[in-house]
């Protein structure tokens, strides 16, 4: 998945989100769990210390009786964090307390401290609370209520607590925060997953139409086909329309380039033929401009029916049968010379443009080497990388075993018009020509020495 994508986009906004509200939520509800336990612990304490309460009035006495039930086992274990206690409080300050103490088997002869030792606030239901430290030093909740015993000429006050071990609700808000930091991981991880499939399915139809231009590009399909969802639906017609504009305007435009060379071309047969009946300075002047126009307006027509040609979208022309033609036909121009052209050429290599651009283009190139050759020209076709652009180029490498050329005479051979040796027929345009129409397919020609000997040219184009 790359960095800049719409995938990656989607899912690094989605994982993000979960990344934030998961863990909120757990937090969110850890805090409400640990609310609801401590309420229901709370509840439990306060509901031991009315039992008691109850239980040490029975006897109908003065003073409090040892509670005979609690319902909580855990007052008989020592020291197991569950203490209840009930002692006299002072009536004035210097006097001792009045009253037996009585404590929980569980406290055995340690003390308890209590709420309203530390003077803690009574709630509106008389019970007093507080987070206090127990004989060992653990952490307890105390709940405290004082009660009145006695007359009320001789009225004595006892404080009854009950305490129970905080670790338990710790406990459970702990289990409770593991179970959730696995299951939300779970859910998160779950999520990703499953938002990474949407992400990946949603965005199919996407692929689908690259796939599409990819095959009209190639040649392989003239119209982006399938059916699409309807959100891209609108974008599928809108790039056919696209297609079918522009196969319009090049046809009009190949229709005007037709146009524009038969009307140039009678005046101009006219001028030169009015020109060659006269023998004077004047006429041959005439006739040399005529002709030199004539060369001109082909040249620059030839241009401009490359320029419609390789405009045209998703034209695919293989390699090999073109080659293949060009040598058969060449073998029987040179078959007085004995010259052999041999063709090496994979069946898939594929030219994106047109076919008549080819055969112009190999066959200038072929006929050349021909030409200079002494009995051999071989034509060896493969593809190599573009650099950054992420597709293929064909490199089509034509060499003849004859004289070669220098450095500057390469340079100067692909030159308009420029003939290196006159003996030879031609007009000095076919490597121009090459040249130009190679750049019209943004691609080149080299020319260098082969390790023949001869002249070694590298063409390069596109491939399919």
């Amino acid at each position: 998945m790359k960095v800049n994508s719409l995938a990656f986009r989607l899912f690094v906004t989605a994982a993000g989100w979960s990344l934030v509200v998961l863990p909120l939520a757990a937090i969110i509800i850890s805090a409400l769990f640990r609310q609801d336990e401590q309420a229901a612990f709370d509840e439990r304490i306060k509901l031991l210390l009315t039992l008691i309460v109850a239980d040490s009035f029975e006897k109908g006495t003065d003073e409090p009786s040892q509670p005979a039930g609690t319902g909580e086992p855990q007052f008989a274990v020592p020291h197991s964090g569950w203490y209840w206690q009930i002692k006299p409080l002072r009536e004035k300050r210097g006097q001792p307390a009045r009253g037996k103490r009585l404590v929980s088997t569980s406290l055995a002869s340690e003390s308890l401290s209590v709420p309203s030792d530390s003077k803690m606030p009574r709630r509106e239901d008389d019970f007093i609370w507080a987070n206090m430290r127990g004989p060992l030093g653990e952490s307890l909740r105390v709940a405290e209520l004082v009660q009145v015993l006695g007359s009320k000429t001789d009225p004595q006050r006892y404080s009854y607590a009950v305490a129970g071990p905080l670790d338990e609700v710790n406990q459970a808000v702990s289990n409770l925060r593991y179970r959730l930091l696995v299951s939300l991981a779970l859910a998160g991880l779950g999520l990703m997953a499953v938002t990474l499939f949407q992400v990946r399915f949603g965005l199919l139809p996407l692929r689908a139409i690259g796939r599409g231009l990819a095959s009209i590009r190639s040649g392989e399909a003239t119209r982006l086909e399938g059916d699409l969802p309807a959100e891209i639906e609108p974008l599928q017609q809108e790039l056919n329309a696209l297609i079918q504009s522009n196969e319009n305007i090049i046809d009009r435009a190949r229709t005007q380039v037709g146009n524009l060379a038969h009307a140039l071309k009678t005046p101009l047969a006219v001028i030169t033929n009015e020109a060659d009946e006269r023998d004077d300075a004047f006429a041959h002047k005439v006739s040399e401009q005529a002709q030199i126009m004539r060369d001109q307006v082909s040249h620059y027509l030839d241009r401009a029916r490359m320029a419609a040609r390789v405009g045209v979208i998703g034209r695919k022309t293989p390699v090999l049968p073109v080659l293949q033609a060009l040598a058969r036909a060449l073998t029987r121009i040179y078959r007085d010379r004995r010259i052999e052209f041999v063709v090496e050429c994979p069946l898939d290599h594929s030219f994106l443009g047109e076919k008549q651009d080819l055969e112009e283009v190999l066959g200038n190139l072929m006929d050349n080497a021909g030409k200079w050759a002494k009995s051999r020209v071989s034509i060896e076709v493969t593809t190599e990388p573009v650099n950054g652009a992420g597709t293929e180029q064909l490199l089509i490498r034509i060499e003849d075993d004859g004289p070669g050329l220098t450095p500057d005479e390469c340079e100067q051979a692909q030159k308009r018009g420029r003939r290196l040796d006159e003996t030879v027929p031609g007009t000095g345009l076919g490597l121009s020509i090459v040249n130009d129409l190679a750049q019209s397919y943004h691609g080149h020609v080299e020319l260098d020495r082969a390790e023949s000997g001869g002249l070694r040219a590298d063409l390069y184009l596109p491939a399919v």
